[in-house]
C-alpha cells in the first residue's frame, strides 16, 4: 500500500474470508457454541461501525483478533465444565476435537496463544501485535500451555503424541 493510500473495508469480505477465524476464537474462549454465535455477530457489527479506522489487511486481521478476544471477555459466563456445549466443529476429526477440548480446559491466557498459534497458524510476531503483549511473553506462554496440554493429555505415550 502506498503511503497517503486509504484501505476500505469491504464488511462482506471481511466476512467470507474471516469468519472461521471469529468463531473459532470466539468458540475457543466462550466455550460455548451460543456464546460463540453471539460474540461472533458483536465483532462483525463493531466491524460496520470501526470499518474507516482499519488502516490495513494486517491491521484488519489483528484487529478482528483483538476484538474477538474482548467481545468474548465480555460476553464470558462461568463454564460449567459440559463439554458438550462444544458439540461438533466441521471437518474435525475425533482426535482434534479431544484436543480441542482439552485446549478448551487451559487457562484463558495460555488457550488464547495456543489457539491462535495452531488453529489459526499466526505467528508469534503477529499475535504479539494482535494482542499487545511481548514476543517473549509469548513464546513463555506457548510453551506452558503446550507443557499443560501434554499433562493433561496424560503426559508421555499416549493416542495423542506427535499432535502438538
Amino acid at each position: 500500500m502506498v503511503v497517503g493510500e486509504t484501505f476500505a473495508v469491504d464488511v462482506e469480505n471481511a466476512l467470507t474470508k474471516h469468519a472461521d477465524m471469529v468463531y473459532k476464537i470466539a468458540l475457543s474462549q466462550t466455550r460455548s457454541k451460543f456464546d460463540a454465535d453471539d460474540v461472533f455477530q458483536e465483532v462483525f457489527m463493531r466491524l460496520v461501525k470501526s470499518k474507516n479506522k482499519i488502516k490495513s489487511e494486517e491491521h484488519l486481521k489483528a484487529w478482528l483478533i483483538r476484538v474477538t478476544l474482548n467481545c468474548s471477555k465480555n460476553h464470558f459466563r462461568m463454564w460449567s465444565g459440559d463439554v458438550s456445549l462444544v458439540g461438533d466443529v466441521p471437518d474435525m476429526t475425533q482426535q482434534e476435537h479431544d484436543i480441542l477440548l482439552y485446549v478448551m480446559e487451559l487457562p484463558e491466557k495460555y488457550r488464547t496463544v495456543i489457539h491462535l498459534f495452531y488453529y489459526e497458524e499466526l505467528s508469534i510476531k503477529e499475535m504479539s501485535g494482535a494482542l499487545k503483549i511481548k514476543e517473549s511473553t509469548i513464546k513463555s506462554q506457548l510453551s506452558r500451555g503446550r507443557e499443560m496440554l501434554r499433562e493433561r493429555m496424560g503426559g508421555g505415550h499416549n493416542q495423542y503424541d506427535g499432535a502438538l
